[in-house]
């Protein structure tokens, strides 16, 4: 066991070591300038590269894109129906909230790719009008 005087921050306190290995060839390590108070600066970590996202399926014309990443609520039409410009076709759920995608034209549903309950990705045909 060694006692040993350490001053921290003006404070002097007394210590008792115990030696695990007996060396000689340790040295005091010189004592370097005492931090300025508000001048600390943490690490920064380097900045890490996102992930490539992946582009979206190609589109064909006629379909219509899921407008952001969600899952399908509903969807309120079906194969052969005629639908306006404006009108509702599929409820989406994203963070608690829902949209409501609506047909850019009027037409008729050619074929809808989605169904209630699965999740979609942004830029994702969710039906195709004609």
């Amino acid at each position: 066991m060694k006692k040993l005087r350490i001053t921290v921050d003006g404070n002097v306190y007394e210590v008792t070591v115990e030696v695990l290995e007996d060396s000689d060839d340790w040295a005091p390590l010189a004592q370097s300038a005492p931090p300025v108070a508000g001048h600390y600066a943490p690490a920064v970590p380097a900045p890490v590269a996102a992930p490539p996202v992946a582009a979206p399926p190609p589109v064909q014309a006629g379909e219509v894109v899921s407008p952001l990443a969600a899952t399908v609520v509903s969807v309120l039409v079906s194969p052969g129906e005629k639908v306006a410009a404006g009108q509702a076709l599929i409820v989406l759920e994203a963070m608690k909230m829902e949209s409501t995608v609506s047909a850019p034209a009027g037409g008729i549903v050619q074929a809808v790719y989605v169904e209630a309950g699965a999740s979609v990705g942004e830029g994702q045909p969710l039906l195709a009008l004609g």
